[in-house]
């Protein structure tokens, strides 16, 4: 053997090895790493137990737009409540169907998230006390129901000469009076967002820490709104170059830039509440670091002494604080996951016992290679978890349910073909008078074009499922699909070098009991020696 070709071969045995090192180190230091993280896959409906609910969309012209971003709106409600695997669908013609896994306030996320929630800009008219505080207030409580909310009285009023707004250098851009409560409002309840007339009434209401605490926190007498949510296309929470957290919001197209500057113009250097179902999520002030109001051009921000979550839950009531239909209840229960779980201590009972069957079998049929299966798997199994366990902790969060197992277990069996495929391939070669040490490398060239054609086929039915299916479907459809590019990966680079450094090893290729040649049914050559030689 030339010095060349000696070299190139280390050099190709280099690279094999390598190839198969970064494979086991990806696959355990990720497993390793959501071990340490304490992640596990996040289970669906039928594993963890939760809320199922479904929602009938009310009125005589609701259209399948309608429906659409009736299911955006609720999808980035539950996302806002900080569940993962959640799906949010339609079912028949005026019908959402919602699965949220392992909820245990169900009754609290049924309120939140279905909720027929409409976003109201209004003008702040004074500040109110809570109801029954302050302790030294010698006005007699008086639950009022839904009297009228009787005006402002002129002391307590925010009109532009009371606040005085004025425009200055300081950090704060601007100075402005501080204007009293108005103390009548202790005797009255904040108002029900089912009185008549709402939207045009003018209205008592909490503020979004008086309304998260259950009492306490100033409150709000605002007027009739003069613009819905239905103007306002985006908003985002994130912070200024001070490091201050902002909120920045997009209107909707020109009609919408248009009605926010009037509704600003009317109110500049006043206070603008901004109102989801019943609580005020923030009562800025409009353009006070300005002398004279300007156009908002379609985009704007709201500034102040905004917390991160202040922020967030403001964005996050701008982004889809109305829906576009009246959803009223169909059905609604808290599923167990008792049946679930059963099914689910079954099926990996009998996919457990079968995988141990065919391992078994590979191992006593293909002997050394037998090995190459069992540890494929082993790490394709790891890896798996890792990212299955890493996805449930993003936004994306595949519901990992029943039917996604079921796509875990039925990429098991493509994934033995793929090492059958190659190993079948091996047997053709040596049968034709090869040696195991040339065919392993000949035979994977000719075998990989079956598993790339086998494996790219069952992915594109995986993703043509996904696109087209809903609800658990997509679980398997995902699931089925991921194993598959995982199949493909592991073959060549794990499967593919390893068992080119199993053929090149003289010890292991043997025809010894657990050697390779005989997992291959290689017989030994024909001798021919001289009549009496071995006499």
């Amino acid at each position: 053997m030339s010095p060349v070709s000696s070299r190139a071969q280390k050099r190709q045995r280099r690279n094999h090895l390598l190839s198969v090192l970064i494979v086991v180190a990806i696959s355990l230091g990720s497993f390793a790493a959501v071990f340490a993280a304490k992640w596990a896959p996040r289970l669906g409906l039928d594993l963890a137990g939760g809320l199922s609910v479904v929602y009938t969309a009310e009125g005589r012209h609701v259209t399948p737009a309608d429906l659409n971003e009736t299911v955006n709106i609720l999808n980035l409600r539950v996302n806002g409540l900080g569940v993962s695997g959640a799906t949010v669908n339609t079912t028949g013609k005026n019908q959402i169907s919602v699965s949220i896994p392992g909820v245990t306030n169900a009754q609290q996320v049924l309120a939140e998230i279905g909720q027929t929630a409409q976003l109201y800009f209004r003008p702040v008219e004074c500040f109110a006390y809570p109801q029954g505080v302050p302790k030294h207030s010698k006005v007699k409580v008086v639950i009022r129901g839904t009297e009228p909310i009787p005006p402002c009285t002129a002391a307590s009023q925010l009109s532009a000469a009371n606040l005085r707004v004025t425009p200055n250098s300081s950090v704060q851009g601007y100075s402005s009076n501080n204007v009293p409560p108005d103390t009548q409002y202790v005797a009255y309840p904040s108002t029900s967002v089912t009185l008549p007339n709402y939207e045009h009434s003018t209205v008592l209401l909490p503020g979004l820490a008086a309304a998260g605490s259950g009492g306490g926190g100033e409150r709000y007498v605002l007027g009739p709104s003069e613009m819905t949510g239905h103007s306002i296309s985006s908003a985002t929470a994130t912070q200024n170059q001070t490091g201050a957290w902002v909120v920045d919001y997009g209107l909707a197209g020109s009609a919408g830039s248009a009605l926010w500057d009037t509704v600003a113009q009317q109110n500049f250097h006043a206070i603008l509440g901004i109102e989801l179902d019943g609580t005020v999520y923030s009562a800025p002030i409009i353009q006070p670091s300005q002398q004279s109001f300007s156009s908002f051009q379609g985009r704007g921000e709201i500034s102040g002494n905004l917390t991160q979550g202040d922020a967030q839950s403001l964005a996050q009531a701008m982004n889809f604080g109305s829906l576009p239909v009246r959803l009223t209840t169909a059905t609604s229960e808290t599923v167990s996951a008792t049946l679930g779980h059963s099914a689910l201590v079954a099926g990996l009972g009998a996919g457990v016992a079968g995988l141990a069957l065919v391992l078994l079998y590979v191992l006593l049929y293909y002997r050394a290679l037998g090995l190459v299966v069992i540890s494929g798997l082993g790490l394709t199994a790891a890896l798996l978890w890792a990212i299955i366990s890493s996805l449930g902790h993003t936004s994306f969060s595949p519901s990992f349910d029943l039917a996604g197992i079921t796509g875990l277990i039925v990429s098991i069996g493509i994934t033995v073909d793929s090492y059958i495929v190659y190993f079948e391939r091996l047997k053709d070669e040596t049968r034709s008078g090869r040696s195991i040490r040339t065919s392993v490398d000949r035979g994977f060239k000719s075998a990989w074009r079956t598993v790339w054609a086998a494996d790219f086929v069952s992915l594109l039915a995986a993703i043509v499922l996904y696109l087209v299916a809903v609800g658990s479907v997509k679980g398997f459809a995902f699931f089925l699909g991921l194993s598959t590019i995982m199949d493909m990966g592991v073959t060549w680079f794990y499967t593919r070098p390893l068992v080119i450094l199993l053929g090149r090893s003289e010890r292991l290729t043997g025809q010894g009991a657990f050697g390779i040649a005989r997992g291959l049914a290689v017989e030994r050559p024909l001798v021919i020696t001289p009549a009496g030689a071995g006499s």
